[in-house]
């Protein structure tokens, strides 16, 4: 079977690498990848937004499947296009994929089935959303509505705070997706991303993880794409699992169905637990990044086999499969990341850091000049190891981070604090 990825990130490496290992593929392409990807797959100049061009692509090398990474093109319905030229393709249609596409859609669905979720407003221009606040006041969530690469939600403690997120919105900061905000209340407990994959009908729990979303260590600084991240989430337990599923993922394919928009792909859940147990703060619809480079260490199932079951509507009787073992990855971002950073230095010792025992490394934003490894983005590397615990994974994964030769980088020095903790306790 011949399969195309989407994407060029960190997951995008970390799927590549688990679909490289099924024994039904007979080639992998991935548009645009990156050097890491480009070990197992071979590497396409495809734009993912020129849906024609991808097309083309898969028909001009008969791919039989494409797996799409990333959450722009499936907001934007390559699904949809590629469905209608015959080609079959992991992830959800641009209708079922407005889950992730705008908040507020989401935390109507909410309301309407009875979903958990924090009490919120949608507001369309700036006065109506800082009288809204006025009201409510803080400690207060606000979003921008649509995509914002993980940097639109601020989590204002103050009433000034939430007011300059809001101005921030309104005045352009995050383009055409702050055109709407959506206004949460604020939620205590404990997060968590917990991943289900769905054909349209049937649900399957796929894995959980926490992450780190604050630049700083000590959860301090701005949001980012995320800074590291560890699976399994201690507080997803079995009983909480089946909660998660009951209350909130069943309910949620009962209510795609019920708007005409049948759900088939990954649901991505952030998750608040707390004294009124699992809350939705909100979905993706596709796989979490760094997440996904953690969860994939310690599947032991064969990942293309399920994704073709959740396009196929084949995935009742499946099963995930998980190594009973934790798995937890760092980031390594270039200086000055979210904000602007320095592209074209080299990174050095990729092959040390490598040759540790349970380490791997993904590529994200990396370009090849030669032989040579160079940054080419904000966040760069994801240095991933598995232990008997978080706290062996976390060793592990920080001695390799050690190996790295590469000054213009920087990693957070605290990942899995919380669950190392636990392990302590």
């Amino acid at each position: 079977m011949k399969v195309l990825l989407i994407g060029s990130g960190g997951r995008e490496d970390a799927l590549a690498h688990a679909l490289a290992r099924s024994p039904r593929l007979t080639g992998l392409f991935a548009a645009p990848g990156n050097p890491g990807i480009a070990r197992v797959a071979s590497l396409v100049a495809l734009d993912p937004a020129d849906h024609a061009a991808v097309i083309a692509f898969c028909e001009a090398r008969a791919i039989d499947f494409v797996v799409v990474g990333p959450e722009v093109p499936l907001v934007a319905g390559i699904v949809d296009d590629l469905a209608a030229a015959g080609i079959a393709a992991f992830g959800p249609s641009r209708l079922a994929a407005r889950l992730e596409g705008s908040k507020g859609f989401t935390k109507d669905i909410c309301a309407r089935y009875g979903i958990p979720t924090a009490a919120y407003g949608r507001f369309a221009d700036e006065a109506a959303a800082l009288a809204h606040l006025e009201r409510v006041g803080a400690p207060i969530v606000v979003k921008a509505d649509g995509l914002a690469a993980g940097k639109g939600v601020t989590v204002a403690m103050t009433i000034e705070e939430a007011r300059a997120a809001i101005v921030d919105c309104f005045s352009g900061a995050f383009g055409a997706a702050g055109a709407e905000v959506v206004i949460e209340e604020f939620l205590d407990g404990e997060e968590a991303s917990f991943f289900a994959l769905c054909d349209g009908t049937t649900a399957l729990p796929f894995a959980s993880a926490q992450d780190h979303k604050r630049v700083g260590d000590g959860d301090t600084g701005p949001n980012t794409g995320g800074m590291g991240a560890y699976s399994p989430a201690p507080i997803m337990t079995a009983e909480m699992t089946e909660r998660v599923m009951a209350e909130i993922i069943r309910p949620t394919v009962a209510a795609m169905k019920a708007e005409g928009c049948p759900f088939k792909g990954v649901f991505f859940a952030g998750l608040m637990i707390g004294s009124k147990g699992p809350q939705l703060i909100e979905y993706n619809t596709r796989f979490g990044d760094p997440e996904t480079q953690v969860m994939l260490e310690r599947l032991e199932s064969d990942l293309l086999e399920l994704l073709l079951a959740c396009a196929e509507g084949r995935l009742a009787g499946e099963a995930v499969r998980l190594r009973d073992e934790a798995a937890l990855t760092v980031v390594v971002a270039a200086k000055g990341y979210p904000g602007a950073v320095e592209k074209g230095s080299e990174i050095r010792g990729l092959a040390a850091a490598e040759a540790m025992p349970g380490v791997t490394v993904q590529h994200a934003g990396t370009k090849a000049d030669g032989a040579r490894i160079l940054a080419n983005g904000g966040r760069v590397l994801n240095v991933t190891a598995r232990g008997r615990s978080v706290g062996e994974a976390r060793a592990r994964a920080y001695a390799a981070v050690d190996a790295l030769d590469w000054p213009e980088g920087f990693c957070r020095r605290d990942i899995g604090w919380r669950a190392v903790a636990r392990e302590r306790a």
